[in-house]
């Protein structure tokens, strides 16, 4: 069964300190709500809607707390990253810090591969260790991202479910060489119960250098083709592009932590089947906030 789907038995309830029992099996969303740049927080359950399949869903259990983490870190060593990976050791430790006790990291390098360089960890003295000793100054060679982020999916799948969110960062600058199919990648991180959350980092200028050689040149729009944009949007994740990493990766740790967890039960369906999701907010939210967007996944598969 898919680990998007949580499977408890009992009757129906709920209880007195907000947990839930049921008899179904139930499809958990994560979900955040934005202007498009800042976070916007304060809604309740009867500010969203979900709809499976365009079915309208019945959220039997919703929250907002800060749930622990699984977090693995997805660093992008290649050869156009080494500048910005120096800027961003001045700024790991204050990063890091926004991190709490029952969060588990593991760290990842990736360039035309991709390595686990540190197993998760609640040790977080040990991942500022690891991400000073063999991720700053190593960069090098090409860039991979879709084949590191089915990696990524990949090593989550290998680790035992728990109640953490799980959640794939990647810092990169989010350009690279074809290695993978976005809809492959969708269906690995929706699988392992996944987000995707990009850090994109440039230095001035590069986004438009980027075209100029890509019109230009079709073999630098070969080489440029390959960005993690698509993916994070369709897993519900979230994407920070700023010139700012120390105060980037502490603004999306926080983000991570404060979004919405809605739970609905599992409709009737064929298992393996692909299901549509949609999330938004409700009439009467949308007339108080015109400029919000909701965050979450638009889909997943149905247990086998």
């Amino acid at each position: 069964m898919s680990s998007l789907l949580v499977a408890l038995v009992a009757g129906l309830a709920m209880a007195q300190d907000g947990t839930f029992k049921t008899a179904v099996s139930l499809v958990r969303v994560d979900a955040e709500v934005t202007d498009g740049t800042r976070l916007l927080t304060g809604f309740h359950r009867d500010d969203f809607r979900i709809f499976d399949n365009k079915a309208p869903q019945t959220i039997l259990y919703f929250s907002q707390e800060e749930t622990p983490l699984d977090l693995i870190l997805l660093f992008d060593v290649s050869g156009s990253m080494h500048p910005k990976l120096e800027k961003l050791a001045a700024s790991a430790h204050a990063a890091l810090a926004q991190l709490q006790h029952g969060d588990r990291v593991a760290v990842m390098v990736f360039s035309r591969n991709s390595n686990i360089v540190e197993p998760f960890t609640d040790d977080l003295q040990a991942v500022e260790q690891t991400i000073s000793d063999k991720v700053l100054g190593k960069a090098e060679g090409g860039t991979h991202i879709l084949r590191a982020v089915s990696d990524a999916a990949a090593y989550f799948l290998k680790e035992k479910r728990t109640e953490r969110r799980r959640v794939v960062l990647i810092v990169t600058d989010n350009h690279g060489q074809p290695s993978g199919h976005r809809n492959t990648v969708v269906r690995d991180l929706w699988e392992a119960d996944a987000l995707l959350c990009g850090l994109e980092l440039r230095s001035a200028g590069e986004s438009a250098m980027l075209g100029v050689r890509s019109a230009t040149s079709p073999m630098a729009a070969l080489m440029n083709a390959e960005n993690m944009t698509s993916v994070v949007e369709e897993t519900g994740g979230d994407l920070i592009k700023g010139r700012d990493p120390g105060a980037d990766f502490e603004e999306m740790i926080r983000r991570l932590r404060l979004r919405y967890m809605l739970v609905y039960a599992l409709p009737k369906g064929k298992p393996g089947t692909e299901r549509k999701l949609k999330v938004e907010l409700s009439e009467d939210a949308k007339k108080k906030n015109p400029q919000a967007r909701v965050r979450a996944r638009d889909g997943y598969y149905f247990p086998k």
